[in-house]
């Protein structure tokens, strides 16, 4: 059963105000240190796996699930800046940042507990963490403040003096605009650098969560006589910026006292004729000493990124029993749509990896990596090959959108080049008819979403985008604009396209519906959007379903699929998963067993992020996600016509 759209309850709830208005059971196996009516982390747990042992709400009654209260974070036409929040749940009580402040919230009913709001203004976003406290100290939450930490009492949302210097503790190096990842009492964060080629270290970074000291900081680009730096040639590494961690949380076994990190790709993005190499770490997953931040061992995604395919989320950790044995084993996904499984004590592939022959580009002085991975299982998530066959058609979509992606690869002459996996982009000189590479898929596979994972069984949950790209590297014309970061550069090339320099065209194209809506859709045939079950164990994909729909469609053509990058599945001991993440801002219930779609919630914005459940005071299990952006079909709009973007938090319970 679908929801109808829940803007107008939302917006009317009085019991929790606007931001702009003020300053079941559950079953046994889990994650151990987790209590199971919690959600006490991003993640949920150590292991990121997102699943709750809570089972109040299953398959049989999924479909029974109502709202239950809802809170407004910042009105229509506040801007977008909440988007990817996850929310905490402890002991009954929900802990969430509003852009410019934290609210603890009774968990449910949505009742208002307290509010922080930090003198001299600043942005908190993402999430806060939670530190249960050790000996003297007690319980703390922590949120960045961008340049440091800052510590508040639970209790009461006042700021804890006893951590740090009156509260806070200030970053050694690069800012982070995203709270820490706490595992026992180490603080782990990553780097919000620029991405220029020369610049302050992306290097992760960790603290003490009793008393804010400095722990340890690792190297992202290897220093001289460190692992890996005889990937950088030619001096590549000296003074270089990115391969940092940005996203906002990770993952651990304390276990073995280790942290996985995922790093980012080496800026700058598009060339990397001044670094020739592998690169390391960029693009790997790196196992640290929790305690001392030492080396322990990598793996490494893509040799020398130039796609920008940078690791988004950390990895997720689960048990696999291959032929009897039982292997401590983590899983890896990122915008390839190429899933890494791992044994995550020593980094060894579980289920083997091809170094697999890639083709070489053509840019005057770029360092071509002649291999890259490609795992023996699972087969790949997303489609890696483009053919003419590929374009939409009229069946699939409207006459005027397949007309409109025609007209798009026409106007490319007709000259286009696909090799698979890690298709390299040739350069374009200035009068040369154009010639484009079409590379897949693009910014799709899996973004910030990460995946979901059941510790019982060892099966992965992911969902994965479907795009494309179309481009070609040009020299760059120093007065033109190639995008943040970049301007400024000394680079020599950058990516182009007819849609102008430092952009790769996305393959897609827009029309005009009969309502007069400019509508903009892949180029490349559904679905565009899927939800996937992968058993680690064995390494085989057990299902695929689509993962929403294109309302802009004719009715029998809108089940295409949407893109999802920015949202993620959480799994349930009720046998299910729950995901937002679509364009639709449908929030969605999944059978785990089978991937039906049992249930579907429209928002009055996209979930693109993860949802959360946990158990009330009054015994009840909820669902809990935050919509942010643009809203839904049919929303309000203002005097242009234009969509008003706000925020919702929004729970769902059964019946009472």
């Amino acid at each position: 059963m679908r929801l109808p759209t829940l803007l107008t309850a939302c917006a009317a709830l009085a019991v929790v105000g606007a931001l702009a208005g003020a300053a079941g059971g559950t079953a046994s196996a889990q994650v151990p240190g987790e209590q199971p009516a919690d959600w006490p982390r991003y993640a949920r747990d150590d292991w990121g796996t997102r699943f709750s042992p809570l089972d109040q709400i299953d398959t049989g009654n999924v479909g029974q699930l109502e709202q239950a209260w809802n809170m407004v974070l910042r009105p229509d036409g506040g801007g977008g800046l909440l988007g990817g929040t996850v929310p905490i749940v402890v002991d009954g009580v929900m802990y969430l940042p509003l852009g410019n402040g934290v609210v603890a919230l009774q968990a449910h009913t949505g009742r208002e507990l307290w509010r922080h709001v930090p003198e001299g203004g600043g942005l908190i976003r993402r999430a806060v963490s939670w530190w249960p406290g050790e000996g003297a100290n007690g319980p703390r939450l922590f949120y960045s403040f961008g340049t440091g930490l800052r510590a508040l009492d639970p209790a009461t949302g006042q700021v804890d003096t006893s951590f740090g210097t009156n509260g806070e503790t200030l970053f050694d190096g690069a800012p982070y605009g995203y709270p820490p990842s706490i595992f026992g009492n180490v603080m782990v964060i990553g780097a919000s650098v620029g991405e220029m080629p020369r610049g302050t270290p992306g290097n992760t970074r960790a603290y003490d969560a009793r008393t804010g000291a400095k722990l340890w900081e690792f190297n992202s680009v290897p220093q001289p006589g460190e692992v890996g730096h005889e990937t950088w040639l030619d001096d590549g590494w000296d003074g270089r910026s990115g391969t940092n961690m940005w996203i906002w949380y990770t993952t651990a076994d304390p276990a073995t006292d280790t942290v996985y990190i995922t790093l980012g790709s080496p800026s700058p993005n598009y060339y990397g004729g001044d670094r020739p190499g592998d690169n390391l770490f960029g693009n790997s997953i790196v196992a640290l000493d929790m305690q001392t931040g030492a080396y322990k061992w990598h793996f490494q995604t893509i040799h020398h990124d130039l796609w920008d395919w940078d690791l988004p989320a950390p990895p997720v950790l689960f048990d696999a029993v291959v032929d009897g044995v039982t292997i401590p084993a983590l899983s890896e996904t990122g915008k390839p749509g190429l899933m890494y499984i791992l044994n995550r004590e020593t980094g060894e592939p579980i289920h083997g990896i091809n170094e697999m022959l890639v083709a070489p580009g053509d840019v005057p002085g770029e360092w071509y990596s002649p291999t890259q991975p490609i795992p023996v299982l699972p087969k790949p998530l997303s489609r890696m090959w483009w053919t003419t066959d590929d374009v939409v058609t009229a069946e699939d979509t409207t006459p005027e959108h397949a007309q409109a992606c025609r007209a798009l690869l026409d106007s490319y002459g007709g000259r286009f080049f696909n090799a698979g996996p890690f298709t390299p982009f040739f350069l374009h000189k200035p009068g040369d008819p154009p010639r484009a590479s079409i590379n897949m898929p693009h910014n799709g596979g899996s973004n910030w979403g990460g995946s979901a994972a059941d510790p019982r069984s060892g099966i992965i949950y992911i969902n994965t985008t479907e795009s494309g790209a179309i481009g070609w590297v040009e020299e760059r014309d120093p007065e033109g604009d190639y995008g943040r970061g970049t301007a400024a550069s000394n680079q020599r090339y950058d990516r182009g396209s007819l849609a102008g320099p430092g952009a790769y065209s996305s393959f897609s194209a827009s029309y005009q519906t009969d309502d007069g809506q400019r509508v903009n859709l892949p180029c490349i045939r559904p679905p565009w959007g899927r939800l996937h079950a992968v058993d680690g164990n064995s390494g085989e994909i057990l299902w695929s379903s689509i993962l929403g729909t294109t309302p802009q469609l004719p009715e029998g053509r809108q089940d295409t699929g949407s893109n999802n990058t920015f949202g993620g599945p959480i799994a349930t001991a009720g046998g299910l998963l729950f995901i937002g993440a679509t364009n639709d801002a449908v929030l969605r219930a999944f059978d785990a067993a089978s991937g039906a779609e049992l249930w579907g919630a429209t928002l009055p914005y996209a979930a693109q992020t993860v949802p959360i459940t946990y158990q009330g005071s009054d015994g009840r299990q909820y669902v809990a996600v935050v919509a942010a952006g643009a809203p839904a079909t049919g929303a309000p709009r203002d005097e242009n016509n234009r969509p008003l973007n706000g925020e919702a938090l929004i729970t769902f319970a059964l019946p009472n």
